[in-house]
């Protein structure tokens, strides 16, 4: 086709700037295409590696409490010094020896070698035994007096004071009844020889109060279980009595479903609970000790002088729970204190185990040597542990419902004191006193529980809901066992042979012991080793343990004074409150026989008493009307006749509700 001039200029140009365009494209992508090729060639390869991942944690739900595990320690293994050293024996040359004979005998053993006969081989002398003292006192004082005032009701509730004068009554009451209460170490002057034997005079002197509410069983030795004065083949269980031992192993399944306070009507409407839930009580007092005693054991024990043993157990439960309702509450359901709420539980055993077999007719099965080890004076074994736990939980409460799920919470306070020694000390075949021995172990428990609740209702309240009051339900619970290893047989009469071994000690010669190598307590024995000591054997295991609670509370109920609300439901629970005592005591002694040369004295005595205060004439009294006497409407135009705003109150006076003194027995 035929173009003029200027459009064939147009069009050439249109031509050029194309070809230039397409040029410098293709120059950019050759120089992003010669760049990759020249980064590929110096880019390293990526190393090929096996990575182990490990995940030792599961993936599990949440759980609010996780116990605190810390990490275990490092052991680091440590050669310790030793200052030991070896004497070489006196051997038994059976007669004459050749000259050439005693060198060669005296290059071995260092030249030590005696050429009568017999004799015997004493291999060393083991350090002794040091005395033990641990006195451990543990006390707990809590204070949780609470006021509660909840449920726009508009009242002021001001009674007066519970009266705790009342606790001092009943402990000096029960304290009355265990005759080592007072006794301290201080009253005979740190001596605890001396205090083992005024122990044993005061118990001796107990056997003449016994009566309904007090049992004493006195005796040289006593075995069995014993509960509130009765013998039992087997000891009740505290787990299924104690709610806080069944809250544990609630807590140890999954977590509890989320509660709802709330559900749909008949309508497909939702509605709210209404209820009013009130925890005044369910306080918690444990006391518990075990000691172990092994610290200086034998298998025979032989006493040159005097022996004096004493076991006792002393369990004393004192409960005041006076409980005063109002009319109101006449149709509500009840949980009352019973007597199945008190409990002394006492066990005493001694545990012979069964000697080694041997054929005493063959001289190899008996020791040839022996070893002794010398302790110059006396030897003290001292266990003192106290427990005390002193709580007040006098709660005061008006309450009312306000069309809502209302739960109060003034007490479920928790005080534990808890103590466990065990101490392992040296084994002795044969421990020789030159002096006398004392041993004792006494246990002491006393519970006090000042429960009396005032519950009444103010003018006009009313409820048709589901309704229940808790008021007592209360565990006293004592529980203590003394637990003996010996030989069963109780003490005996020194034979001659051990008493020889005993003055041949006291000298200073030990070739006395030869004469007891034949003993059948020792049948099977290598060599015989020996304590020695001078002075005399002490032995006190001691444990006093205390809770003491007082637990009056006072509860108003009242109504909504807008929105009424009758169809609440009530739940009111100024009870369950535990108080436990457990302790256990365990005393290894002479594992077979025990040898006394002087006087004996042994002794096991075992109180219990449940001490019940029941003076119905506090619970006669109605308690709506004490209720509505403390409690004062607060109007715009009710207040004093000063002026000064305060609402008029009127105190319930303490002695219309509550005894000056409390008669136990």
């Amino acid at each position: 086709m035929y173009m003029d001039k200027v459009t064939q200029i147009i069009s050439h140009f249109i031509g050029e700037f194309e070809a230039v365009t397409e040029q410098a494209r293709l120059k950019k992508a050759y120089e992003e295409f010669a760049a990759s090729r020249k980064a590929a060639e110096l880019e390293q390869p990526l190393p090929d590696a096996d990575v182990d991942v490990q995940a030792p944690y599961p993936l599990i739900d949440y759980q609010p409490d996780i116990p605190y595990m810390p990490k275990p320690p490092e052991l680091h293994r440590i050669n310790a010094p030793s200052d030991f050293v070896f004497n070489p024996p006196t051997l038994d040359l059976g007669g004459e020896l050749s000259a050439n004979i005693q060198d060669a005998v005296q290059n071995v053993l260092g030249g030590r070698i005696v050429n009568h006969s017999p004799s015997l081989s004493e291999i060393f002398e083991p350090p002794p035994p040091g005395s033990i003292g641990i006195v451990v006192k543990q006390t707990i004082r809590l204070d949780d007096n609470d006021y509660v005032s909840a449920g726009g009701h508009g009242l002021v509730f001001n009674p007066g004071p519970a009266d705790q004068s009342m606790l001092g009554v009943m402990q000096e009451a029960a304290a009355d009844l265990s005759p080592i209460d007072d006794l301290t170490l201080d009253s005979t002057d740190g001596d605890i020889g001396e205090f083992i034997l005024t122990a044993a005079e005061l118990l001796d002197g107990m056997i003449d109060v016994a009566g309904d509410d007090v049992t004493i069983i006195k005796a040289d030795q006593i075995d069995g279980i014993y509960v509130n004065g009765q013998s039992v083949e087997e000891a009740p269980d505290l787990a299924d009595y104690a709610d806080f031992l069944k809250d544990e192993e609630e807590t140890d399944g999954p977590l509890p479903e989320l509660e709802v306070n709330a559900h749909f009507n008949a309508e497909g409407e939702l509605e709210i609970d209404v209820s009013v839930e009130l925890q005044a009580g369910g306080n918690t007092l444990v006391n518990s000790a075990v000691v172990t005693n092994s610290w200086a054991t034998s298998t025979v024990l032989a006493v040159a002088g005097d022996s004096v043993e004493l076991n006792a157990i002393v369990q004393i439960n004192a409960v005041s729970d006076v409980d005063s309702l109002g009319q109101t509450l006449n149709g509500w359901v009840r949980d009352e204190q019973g007597a199945e709420g008190l409990f002394n539980i006492a066990m005493f055993k001694h545990i012979a185990p069964e000697a080694a077999q041997a054929a005493a007719d063959a001289v190899e099965d008996f020791p040839k040597n022996w070893v002794v080890t010398k302790i110059e004076g006396d030897l003290t074994i001292l266990n003192w542990i106290e427990q005390y736990s002193f709580v007040s939980d006098n709660d005061i409460a008006v309450l009312s419902s306000s069309g809502v799920t209302s739960k109060i919470g003034t007490g479920e306070n928790t005080a534990v004191n808890d103590v466990s020694l065990e101490e392992l000390g040296r084994h002795y075949d044969l421990i020789v006193v030159g002096g006398s021995l004392y041993d004792a172990n006494l246990i002491q428990q006393l519970n006090v529980l000042l429960d009396n609740d005032l519950i009444g209702a103010v003018d006009g309240f009313e409820t048709n809901g589901e309704a229940s009051v808790a008021a007592g339900n209360n565990l006293l619970w004592n529980q203590a066992a003394i637990a003996e290893i010996d030989g069963g047989s109780g003490p005996l009469v020194m034979p001659s042979e051990y008493l020889a071994a005993a003055q041949g000690l006291a000298a200073g010669d030990d070739t006395a012991l030869k004469g007891l190598l034949g003993d059948s307590a020792f049948a099977g024995l290598d060599s015989l080793r020996v304590l020695y000591i001078s002075g005399d054997m002490l032995n006190l295991n001691y444990v006093k343990q205390t809770n003491i609670l007082g637990d009056s509370d006072q509860v108003a109920l009242a109504m909504n004074e807008l929105f009424p609300h009758p169809e609440a439901e009530w739940t009111l629970t100024t009870g369950n409150n535990e108080l436990v005592n457990f302790a256990a005591i365990v005393d290894v002694d002479a594992t077979d026989k025990t040898y006394v040369g002087g006087g004996q004295y042994s002794d096991e005595v075992l109180i219990q008493a449940n001490l019940i205060e029941d003076d119905r004439g506090l619970a006669a009294q109605d308690p709506d009307q004490l209720v509505n006497e403390a409690v004062a409407f607060l109007d715009d135009g009710l207040t004093d006749e000063a002026g000064d705003g305060d609402p008029l109150i009127q105190p319930m006076p303490a002695a219309d509700h509550a005894p000056s003194e409390i008669m136990l027995g």
